[in-house]
């Protein structure tokens, strides 16, 4: 008999053998070259589905121990410790990703967090959720992009990121699951949590925060920097309710729709710069079209049970100019995440068991600096936040008030023609045919168009008159950049800020963030 002995094996099953534990042993026994009666213990370290074929496949990556146990995997548990009250002071700006990691890893490093939002706890924050979806009303510090959690927490909670570079990604899986997340996000290739989960395990995030000797202040809008005499360095922060909250350090990780925090370092000439962003439209199919198309099979039947809602990811160039899906959400919903009265924003979601019978994703085209040029003289750096804006009215007008949504059939969008009325649709405030074709920058327009047409070539039955184009997405990502130095993290010109996240335009999404957070804090500690 063989020495006990330890091996990670990728195995490749039919869709319908997938779950068998015992085809499992068997085909790993097989891939290792032993007999099937040494396999000890067995475990799943990762599960992702190749629909590429006719035959679906799985493939599983297995931890496999022979004539033995593998090592005990580490108990999810918190385990932060206790901050001195003498501690050095982190001020944190937004509880975003961004902002609740950096808070998390600043206990770490015995550094005590002061976190300011701007919103409510994310479970009075749903609450603020019903006035804009029945009557259209936003609350303006309390709606899908403002309150605990930030953007994330109503908006699906996808966990995919390529940013494996950016620090642990592992980790930051890990700490989702310490606080009720399902471990499934563990092994799933394309993990997320749900917008029906995600209230929860922030609010025991912040449970984890508040007994470790972290501070956490809701509904507080910081409208001020702090600074000491002679402007270099940051003191700490000033609140709209005219409240001081003095640190160490400030981490700003306000999240790419605090517009206003933008303005605010106007006032205080904290220099930022111009970056690339994406506007678009939000598409809308059915479920069952996509499942078709995806999984290969005829689109009257049902999925397979084992099979999850379908996605799918878009990307290609057209004219010097990204055009690429963004955020889908199978089995989701179409959401209002406007932050003004005035304007009409849409985001996509779904809940854990992605069940909607639609399937949504964001279509946009980038937008460079030099495409907002003939805005930067009366609005500056912020030129990309007036583009976004201007988008955001004509939705509103279009959409006819109370967060009603401008929307044309996709065929209609493509012949440049109106919809007389609209297929079925998740967006709850409810929707008005538009000329999408016509409201739309040109440049992004007309780039929409032919992207459309290159994908209904590789995605047989995607361009069709039953989807919906919903307008308009403009919250990608943030069209300002906050500088910082590539080594300390802090601002080049104000010592002791930092800036982080997506709002500050060094990420892309939540685990970005929550990497990008956890960077922060440890520039501010100075860890090494």
């Amino acid at each position: 008999m063989t020495e006990p002995s330890y091996h990670t094996v990728t195995i490749i099953l039919p869709l319908e053998q997938s779950d068998d534990e015992s085809i499992w042993r068997q085909a790993a026994a097989d891939k290792i070259g032993v007999d099937l009666s040494w396999l000890g213990e067995i475990r799943l370290k990762k599960h992702s589905i190749d629909a590429r074929r006719a035959q679906i496949k799985v493939q599983l990556r297995l931890d496999v121990a022979i004539n033995g146990k593998l090592p005990p995997e580490p108990e999810f548990t918190p385990h932060y410790p206790k901050v001195s009250g003498e501690a050095k002071r982190l001020v944190i700006v937004g509880m975003g990703p961004a902002g609740m990691f950096a808070a998390l890893r600043a206990i770490e490093l015995g550094w005590k967090p002061i976190l300011l939002e701007r919103g409510k706890d994310a479970i009075a924050r749903r609450f603020d959720l019903a006035p804009i979806l029945r009557e259209g009303r936003i609350i303006e510090d309390s709606n899908y992009c403002f309150g605990e959690g930030g953007a994330g927490t109503y908006s699906d909670g996808k966990l995919y990121t390529r940013a494996t570079k950016r620090g642990p990604v592992r980790k930051v899986y890990e700490t989702f699951v310490e606080h009720g997340a399902p471990a499934r996000i563990l092994v799933d290739a394309h993990p997320h949590i749900g917008s029906n989960l995600l209230p929860n395990v922030v609010r025991a995030m912040r449970e984890t925060l508040l007994a470790s000797g972290a501070e956490v202040h809701f509904e507080t809008r910081v409208t001020g920097l702090i600074r000491s005499t002679d402007g270099k360095r940051v003191l700490g922060v000033s609140t709209k309710e005219g409240q001081e909250y003095l640190g160490d350090a400030v981490v700003l990780a306000t999240g790419h729709s605090a517009r206003d925090v933008y303005q605010l370092l106007l006032r205080e000439k904290v220099r930022m710069e111009q970056k690339p962003f994406a506007v678009g439209v939000r598409i809308e199919h059915p479920q069952p079209l996509i499942d078709s198309i995806q999984y290969s099979y005829k689109r009257k039947a049902s999925r397979h049970p084992m099979l999850p809602a379908a996605s799918y990811s878009l990307a290609t160039k057209i004219r010097d100019r990204g055009v690429h899906s963004f955020c889908m959400c199978p089995g989701g919903f179409v959401v209002p995440s406007a932050t003004e009265n005035d304007e009409v924003v849409v985001n996509g979601m779904s809940l854990a068991r992605r069940d909607s019978p639609f399937a949504n994703s964001g279509f946009v085209v980038t937008i460079e600096p030099e495409d907002t040029n003939y805005l930067k003289p009366e609005h500056g750096v912020l030129a990309g936040v007036a583009f976004q804006k201007k988008m955001e009215r004509v939705a509103s007008q279009a959409g006819g008030g109370e967060q009603r949504a401008p929307a044309q059939r996709m065929r209609d969008f493509l012949k440049k023609r109106d919809s007389s009325d609209l297929p079925d649709s998740s967006y709850f405030p409810g929707l008005t045919p538009a000329p999408i074709h016509a409201l739309l920058p040109k440049g992004v327009a007309d780039r929409i168009q032919e992207g459309l047409r290159h994908f209904g070539k590789s995605m047989n039955g995607y361009v069709t008159q039953d989807a919906n184009l919903i307008g308009f997405e403009t919250r990608t990502s943030s069209p300002v950049r906050i500088p910082r130095d590539p080594e300390s993290l802090e601002h080049p010109e104000v010592e002791g800020l930092y800036p982080c996240g997506e709002g500050a335009g060094f990420a892309g999404g939540i685990v970005s963030a929550a990497l990008d957070g956890i960077r922060c804090a440890e520039a501010a500690a100075d860890w090494e």
